[in-house]
């Protein structure tokens, strides 16, 4: 995952820098392609190219489907290549930004220039929203019912907006996201299954089955193979005879490709650092299983304690920790012999061992009083223990510090990186509270209930009994906010960065879905070197869902951006035939409706026809504050047309000329209701 995400570290500079460009730095032109470009850019349905201050740019969108053309609810890849156009080399390490806008219908306005619409969205303003944004994150929750909520935290009413919500056979209990980050496993133990999620369209594709009662989930290092920890229990959730073991499942043919049986009550996985050998606590047995990984042989039992339950890797010491909350110790075993070098005396207790970045220092808590210890891999020792809040549970880290949430409190404490493993201190920490329940009551999973926000100093908590997501962001006495889960319990969290990212050296890709047809601008920018430019394109329409879906479209018209409180508004809509585009007359039954966000005053008028397939109506908004607009006729709802947004300013604000009106799917609008 990329360390900086555009949004959060290039606002500001990049707000100077546009307005220092020339203006030919952000001319709207149609794609230019070179003999080179074109022949790197293979057969993309489009491909375009800008040299500008000594910097070659190429962009290609290819469909997935392999499709000869941009269609609408298709899904593609860009491409974004970047290199010295003097040497050639490739330019690494840089944070490209590009937005999809989609325009108005031809000759019904003027597009903005390339430049004010950069600064738009780099402002990130809800009236300056891209159709598609490819510098953004969403977050997606495990819910403890059978679903997967998929939330854009950035846009939406009250701050976060559903995307999508995953249905599952039966509730998840672990997850696992490929590093293209393009395909999410669910084990789900009560249908002896595997849910397989393509992160471009969030759709259940296939249900991989597996060994009976599934509960943890590992990719290998190497992205190759899923490894499928069951227990045995399987739907009905009696052990019986059955065998506990592992199911190793290929990621791309998307099926258990082998079935390796081990000891009896398999709770943790996780492998080597060189990817070697996997690792399973067999808490009945008492034993750590060590497997070849290339031969997917058992080639060792360690004898660990009495019951190992959480295993970490350090890369640091070479070696395995193992905890046991029976024995109160956290065993080390040599990641080469396989054997137990040293066992480390703790408490009666303990919970999970997780590793900072490094892979030094260990946070070890004791979920049964209110301990935490750090473990120094180096010295093979404890060096430092705390006393903290009732109930700590699970740890997690960020660049800068190690989060701690507990069972039988809501405050989460923070620790800074470096204040750990200072033998013989008190452990530094600062507190917060996760929300008005403790975060960590509810069903256990061994899926993270906290992540980091991509590019920023924050972090993410979900808190299954207050049904909601929290953002907290490092330095605050409390969280910022929080982001709606829609009526489900979240157990877990995970991100999904769609931002451009750097696949090989100078060449940044992600995915995308082109939910509408139309004309497009790709609009793209560089902090530095500073480029703005933008390219057209089409998008088409997909001849099969213009048969099966509404015959007619209500797409608006205007770019009404910001008004000053007090002012009249005119909304302009048209109306056409969605295979032909011909304008509709004569309706009597346009209905418009007007939504304060977040819902705090609605209304609800006719349109009145003004010729050619265009209707309007005019009317004074009562209050400031974010606008929604909806329309619908007959054969056409609300939730099947766009929508669009503007911004009332309080009388005395100064009106930003910049600050433009944007327009999106109203089902996914709605969803935020």
């Amino acid at each position: 995952m990329r360390s900086k995400t555009l949004r959060y570290i290039l606002v500001a500079a990049a707000m100077v820098a546009l307005a220092a460009l020339p203006a030919a730095a952000g001319v709207t032109t149609p794609a230019t392609t070179s003999d080179s470009a074109s022949e790197a850019a293979g057969t993309a349905p489009f491909h375009g190219s800008v040299s500008h201050d000594g910097v070659e740019v190429d962009i290609s969108i290819t469909p997935l489907d392999g499709s000869a053309g941009l269609i609408e609810d298709g899904y593609a890849r860009v491409r974004v290549n970047l290199r010295d156009g003097h040497t050639g080399k490739p330019l690494s390490a840089v944070y490209p930004a590009a937005w999809l806008d989609l325009l108005p219908p031809s000759g019904d306005a003027e597009p903005d220039p390339c430049k004010s619409k950069v600064e738009g969205f780099l402002g990130g303003s809800l009236l300056s929203q891209a159709e598609v944004d490819l510098n953004v994150f969403y977050v997606l929750a495990l819910n403890e019912d059978a679903s997967i909520s998929v939330v854009d935290p950035l846009f939406g009413f009250g701050g976060s907006k559903l995307l999508a919500m995953p249905l599952l056979e039966k509730p998840g209990q672990d997850w696992a996201l490929t590093e293209d980050q393009q395909r999410l496993f669910v084990a789900m133990p009560k249908a002896d299954k595997v849910a397989m999620i393509e992160t471009l369209g969030w759709k259940v594709l296939t249900n991989i089955e597996v060994g009976p009662g599934p509960r943890r989930l590992a990719l290998q290092p190497d992205g190759a193979f899923l490894w499928v920890v069951f227990d045995g229990t399987g739907d009905d959730g009696e052990g019986g005879d059955r065998q506990a073991g592992i199911s190793v499942v290929g990621t791309t043919a998307l099926k258990e490709i082998e079935r390796i049986a081990i000891a009896p009550g398999a709770t943790d996985l996780t492998f080597s650092g060189d990817n070697r050998f996997a690792f399973v606590a067999n808490t009945e047995a008492g034993t750590v299983s060590v497997i070849d990984v290339a031969r997917r042989e058992t080639v060792a039992e360690v004898a660990t304690g009495s019951r190992p339950s959480s295993l970490a890797w350090s890369d640091t010491a070479g070696a395995l920790f193992v905890s046991d909350p029976v024995d109160g110790t956290v065993a080390v075993v040599d990641g080469e012999r396989h054997q137990v070098v040293t066992r480390i005396e703790l408490e009666k207790g303990i919970g999970q061992v997780r590793f900072a970045p490094g892979g030094r220092f260990a946070l070890v808590p004791n979920p049964t009083n209110t301990s935490l210890f750090v473990l120094d891999a180096a010295k093979n020792r404890m060096v430092q223990h705390g006393e903290v809040e009732l109930g700590p549970d699970q740890v997690a880290f960020s660049d800068e510090l190690a989060y701690v949430r507990h069972r039988e409190s809501e405050i989460v404490l923070t620790i800074p990186l470096d204040a750990i493993g200072d033998e013989g201190r008190p452990i530094q920490v600062i507190d917060f509270p996760g929300g008005t329940h403790p975060p960590g009551k509810g069903h256990p999973t061994p899926a993270a209930s906290m992540v980091q926000a991509p590019g920023a100093p924050a972090m993410l908590l979900a808190n299954g009994e207050d049904g909601a997501i929290y953002y907290y962001k490092e330095g605050m006495a409390a969280p910022m906010g929080h982001f709606k889960n829609y009526g489900h319990r979240p157990r877990a969290v995970m991100v999904v960065d769609r931002s451009l990212t750097e696949s090989e050296p100078g060449v940044y890709e992600t995915g995308i879905r082109l939910r509408r047809p139309g004309e497009y601008e790709l609009a793209f920018f560089l902090d530095t070197p500073r480029i703005v430019h933008c390219f057209g394109l089409q998008v088409a329409a997909d001849p099969e869902k213009a048969s099966r879906g509404p015959k007619i479209v209500v797409q608006p018209l205007d770019r009404i951006g910001v008004v000053a409180e007090g002012e009249p508004v005119t909304l302009s809509f048209r109306v056409a035939d969605r295979s032909t585009d011909e304008g509709i007359e004569g309706l009597t039954d346009l209905q418009v409706l007007t939504v304060l966000a977040p819902g705090r005053w609605h209304h609800r008028e006719p349109a009145e026809e003004v010729g050619d397939g265009v209707y309007r109506l005019t009317f004074t908004p009562p209050m400031p504050g974010a606008y929604y607009v909806y329309a619908e006729t007959h054969g056409a709802g609300f939730n099947q047309n766009p929508y669009q947004t503007f911004r009332v300013l309080p009388r005395g604000e100064t009106v930003e000329p910049t600050e433009t009106t944007t327009s999106g799917d109203t089902t996914l609008a709605q969803a935020s209701h």
